[in-house]
């Protein structure tokens, strides 16, 4: 391992024109590095950059002078560049990134990573963002890596060794923090709703926003709960404080949270620090059909744009404006699914806009088949779907939708023969 300043770091020296990078996402974003990325641009010979979720704003559609961009299109921040045309999707589940970049199909010619400061053993950690970086690393020329002292230590499967470092910048900043999301009435009503479903010691997977935080309130009186989740955020620090987690009852890493991703503010950083009790391992595990089928009840917990009137949901984009991503929904949709006791949950509000999700059509991609939907909620109950005919699905979804909104569903639905 070479260690440079990092006002001394020429990455001219080392990216090569047209190299593909891979760089940590989220909130594991090496802010550092990333700047140096933009100050130098005009001589690396336009590299690619594979971003994951998008946590910082610091990548800008002008930046398209002199980079390329490409992602799993969990854009958040990164929005900007998609609407802007400069950043290319990559529709995949995200279980199937580590094999991609494994096999060379995604190509990853230079890993930049941020990872925390060694342990007594020398190991560094992921920090807050593992998921593919271990396949990508597999197949990276050069890995450099931003040494930050203030990224909490995270237990991981596999730390980071010196050797496996090509160039490092030494750094003391605070990560990225994403602030928590205001939760509403909405949002609590839509939770009740949930929490009603996910009994006491289920293993639960949940995302980020104000949905999953408002779940989170509402599981407060649960017991004995597992996480196994491609991401948590603040929410998960309330659940252990009250001792509603406590992994007890999981079939596999008994005792232990296991997450991809930590993203939220201090108070989660804080929390995860050298915790035992938490484990941050790669999508394979995370995402992988071979992990996930291990566990009895299994529940799942996501989100959607819309859903139409067969049980098809688009959590991807409204008509070209990209919102979400494939992601890991349909990893955990059939886990759940197929989980002996397990409950697959899809959760939105009932309108956007004054205009219902609950819709005749879809007006953006299906990201999860009408034949792997389990149950949907909306602050206007639950509908179960699976096991009902195509007209049983279309009266359960309309009873769901916004009351304003269901005679001229039952109409839609009508003039497209599904009653």
């Amino acid at each position: 391992m070479k260690t440079l300043p990092a006002d001394r770091l020429n990455l001219r020296e080392y990216i090569r024109p047209g190299d593909h990078i891979v760089m940590s996402e989220a909130a594991g974003e090496p802010q550092t590095l990333a700047d140096l990325l933009i100050e130098q641009r005009a001589e690396l010979g336009h590299p690619q950059l594979f971003f994951g979720i998008g946590a910082s704003t610091r990548f800008k559609p002008e930046h398209a002078d002199a980079l390329r961009f490409s992602g799993t299109g969990a854009a958040m921040t990164y929005r900007p560049l998609i609407k802007a045309g400069v950043m290319t999707v990559v529709s995949q589940h995200f279980s199937d990134l580590p094999r991609l970049f494994r096999s060379g199909q995604l190509r990853c010619d230079v890993v930049m990573i941020q990872l925390s400061a060694p342990n007594e053993r020398g190991e560094h950690s992921f920090g807050l963002s593992c998921d593919y970086l271990r396949a990508a690393m597999s197949q990276a020329r050069l890995v450099i890596a931003e040494i930050n002292d203030q990224l909490p230590q995270t237990p991981c499967a596999q730390p980071v060794l010196p050797h496996e470092i090509d160039i490092a910048i030494q750094t003391s900043r605070p990560p990225i923090e994403w602030p928590a999301a205001t939760i509403g009435d909405l949002e609590q009503r839509i939770a009740r709703q949930v929490a009603e479903l996910i009994p006491d010691r289920a293993t639960l997977q949940m995302g980020l926003g104000a949905m999953p935080e408002a779940l989170c309130t509402q599981l407060l009186n649960h017991r004995d709960l597992g996480i196994h989740s491609g991401m948590l955020g603040d929410g998960y620090v309330d659940l252990m404080e009250h001792g509603v987690v406590t992994n007890a009852y999981k079939e596999v890493d008994v005792g232990v949270s296991v997450t991809g991703v930590l993203i939220g503010t201090r108070k989660l950083y804080q929390h995860v620090h050298q915790q035992p009790t938490l484990r941050l391992l790669d999508a394979d595990v995370t995402h992988g059909a071979a992990s996930l089928s291990r566990f009895k009840r299994f529940h799942s917990v996501n989100s959607a744009l819309e859903v139409d009137l067969t049980g098809q949901v688009n959590a991807e984009a409204i008509g070209r404006d990209f919102l979400g991503t494939i992601g890991g929904q349909v990893d955990y949709v059939r886990a759940a699914s197929l989980s002996e006791d397990g409950r697959s949950i899809i959760a939105l509000p009932s309108t956007a806009r004054q205009s219902s999700r609950i819709v005749s059509r879809l007006s953006g991609p299906v990201t999860t088949a009408r034949s792997d939907v389990d149950v949907i909620v909306t602050e206007h109950g639950s509908a179960h779907l699976r096991g009902l005919s195509g007209r049983d699905r279309a009266k359960a979804l309309i009873q769901i939708a916004a009351p304003e909104h269901r005679e001229a569903l039952t109409q839609q639905a009508q003039e497209a023969g599904l009653l």
